[in-house]
Order: structure tokens, then sequence, then C-alpha cells
């Protein structure tokens, strides 16, 4: 699923948050639930956008490099099932 909102977006809410304004306010003004806040807060609390995209970027990075370490991981397993067996 596709963001609905960007990480600006996300951080100006919880700062309007932290300035005062009620939780069920925001969520009605974005037309998001009260959870879904909750969870942008754990996630984004305390940052800047520019930390926010640094985040955004290492966590794409870290997938890309789980999903190359995975399949060394299947060519090592492949290889050793090939070589393993008595022609």
């Amino acid at each position: 699923m596709k963001n609905r909102y960007s990480e600006e977006q996300i951080i100006k809410s919880i700062k309007q948050h932290e300035a005062g304004t009620k939780v069920g306010d925001i969520c009605h003004d974005m037309g998001i639930s009260s959870g879904t806040f909750y969870n942008w807060r754990s996630k984004y609390a305390g940052m800047e956008v520019n930390e926010a995209k640094r985040l955004k970027e290492l966590e794409s990075e870290n997938s890309k490099l789980k999903k190359m370490l995975a399949d060394k991981l299947l060519e090592v397993e492949a290889m050793k099932d090939v070589l393993s067996k008595k022609w």
C-alpha cells in the first residue's frame, strides 16, 4: 500500500500534538485512526524531516542487503547439495 502521507506531514502532525493539539482533532483532520497516529509517534517522535528521510533510506538499503544475503545463502546451500551427491 502506498503511503498517503509524507514524512513532513507526519512529523508536522506529531509536532502539533506536542504543542497541545488533541490526538482526536489531528486524526479527524488527517482522516486517520488514533492507532495510526500513535504508531507514527512511536516511529517518528523527536525526529526532524531530514532524519526521517535518512531513516527511510537506511531501511531500504537494509532490506536490499538482507535480500542479497538470503540469495547468497540459498546459492551456497544449492552448491553444497550438488557437491555432496555422489555420481
